[in-house]
């Protein structure tokens, strides 16, 4: 308990003190964490959960990351390609629905360059510009990410996956670089987006002391939004075997991650929800603030199948956000309609 009061009076740890903490957690360490956690997100944003319209774009990805689906080495994934008016008409269902943020994610698709991604962009900020954008389309180069800012993209999406390189390069294949991957998180905030990194937990070969570098990393970068949730393994990759990471991990590290930068933007993210049929809520009572419904066409949503058994439809779905109310209004927190951007603290 005294490296979890250190935490929330300090607001940082040593590394060394950060695997500490994670090894030697217990339920009574985990309550502490939560409540001060849950306490610093409503100093900060009250009881405002801020909702992000999801529009997978597409389920074509050019890289082979081991423990992803949609990896370019799966023969039996379905792969799509979204059209720009079917992105606008997801968009403008979004809209009618109260969604003032839209989040395009998708593969590492070459089709997407920056003249057809940026067209993209400018249509939703012409059409809506009430709302903001962000992108999660992968590592571009500097002048691609300036080009798309340029375009009205607001924030980006980008998860480091793990902090620390050999980790890194145990989850990916040798083209990919770790350092590349910190160029491009470093390239966005120089631009001037809002940036979000995250990591999986649980992902195969991690360590308390990998994650203790993710938390340091966190600590440091001071992302304006940060995705983390359980690792979850994909029946067509490498990782098919490797157990899935735990609900218990999870929401300690949301509680950490919140008390170390009070005004991070910290979703509570549909894997969460996979894993427990309360996940979402029990993310916010840890310090979350962010839920991410799915605003894609139904007909696709099965086929960005990022890990085994993500929830496609029901309540995660956009279109059901009278029902995700009512679940977060169960819990003292309401979802908020605005575009929910990084506050000061």
């Amino acid at each position: 308990m005294k490296l979890a009061e250190q935490l929330i009076r300090e607001r940082r740890l040593t590394e060394g003190e950060y695997a500490e903490l994670i090894a030697g957690r217990t339920p009574e360490v985990a309550e502490r964490l939560s409540a001060a956690a849950a306490a610093l997100r409503r100093e900060v944003y009250g009881d405002a959960v801020f909702t992000r319209g999801l529009i997978e774009i597409s389920s074509i990805c050019k890289n082979d990351c081991l423990y992803c689906g949609i990896r370019r080495s799966n023969v039996h994934a379905e792969r799509y390609r979204l059209r720009q008016d079917e992105i606008m008409s997801c968009a403008e269902e979004g809209y009618a629905l109260g969604f003032k943020t839209f989040v395009l994610q998708g593969g590492e698709d070459p089709f997407f360059t920056d003249e057809v991604l940026g067209g993209i962009v400018s249509a939703i900020k012409g059409r809506f510009p009430d709302c903001a954008v962000t992108l999660s389309m992968g590592e571009r180069s500097r002048e691609s990410y300036q080009t798309l800012r340029d375009a009205g993209a607001d924030r980006y999406l980008l998860r480091h996956e793990t902090a620390d390189p050999r980790h890194y390069a145990r989850l990916h294949p040798p083209e990919m670089s770790f350092d590349n991957r910190m160029r491009c998180l470093k390239d966005l905030r120089d631009i001037g987006y809002q940036v979000g990194c995250g990591f999986m937990v649980g992902s195969p070969y991690q360590t308390e002391t990998a994650l203790a570098k993710d938390l340091k990393f966190i600590e440091t970068f001071k992302p304006d939004m940060c995705g983390i949730g359980p690792f979850v393994p994909h029946h067509d990759t490498p990782f098919r075997d490797k157990p899935a990471g735990t609900l218990e991990l999870t929401l300690f590290l949301l509680s950490i991650i919140r008390l170390i930068h009070p005004p991070v933007l910290l979703p509570a993210t549909t894997a969460l929800g996979t894993i427990h049929p309360r996940g979402r809520e029990l993310g916010i009572q840890a310090g979350a603030n962010v839920v991410m419904p799915n605003l894609s066409p139904v007909a696709v949503r099965k086929k960005y199948m990022l890990y085994d058994t993500k929830l496609c439809t029901g309540e995660e779905s956009a279109q059901c956000r009278g029902c995700l109310d009512a679940r977060m209004r169960s819990i003292g927190c309401y979802l908020a309609v605005d575009r929910g951007d990084v506050r000061t603290y």
